[in-house]
């Protein structure tokens, strides 16, 4: 894992990966009160409730959004049920654990939700890295 970020209150804290960031927008989009990426800190936890933030930072379509609970003392990553989704003129979300085989055999272990390219583009492939915007995909 690279550089992170905390951001907490008494009862949650949430964890920021930059590298894995798409700037999807959707936590701007759906906690615009916290989630403001022109400011420093760009997390304003304390803008919303615990259930507000940890419903948002689920939404996170690249997994750099994570979460856990204070008062556990684990900072495990909580398991999800698998799902896809295709999102419109977009990436492909996996929900869940993954566990990824690249082409050169080497395998790597995705929590949470994972953005894989459909527009072809990306340069960090297989994986989205939002260059689907700039090329104006459709699809």
């Amino acid at each position: 894992m690279g550089k992170t970020k905390n951001y907490t209150n008494e009862e949650v804290t949430i964890v920021w990966e930059p590298e894995k960031c798409i700037h999807s927008g959707i936590c701007v989009r759906g906690l615009g009160n916290v989630f403001k990426p022109k400011e420093k800190p760009w997390i304003k936890i304390e803008a919303a409730s615990t259930d507000e933030l940890i419903r948002q930072v689920k939404a996170c379509p690249s997994g750099a959004l994570s979460f856990f609970m204070n008062s556990e003392g684990d900072k495990t990553a909580e398991t999800l049920e698998t799902k896809v989704e295709v999102l419109e003129n977009g990436p492909l979300l996996v929900y869940g654990t993954l566990k990824v085989t690249y082409k050169d055999g080497s395998k790597e272990v995705k929590d949470k939700t994972t953005a894989f390219c459909r527009c072809g583009s990306s340069n960090n492939k297989p994986f989205c890295d939002g260059t689907h915007v700039k090329e104006n995909f459709i699809g």
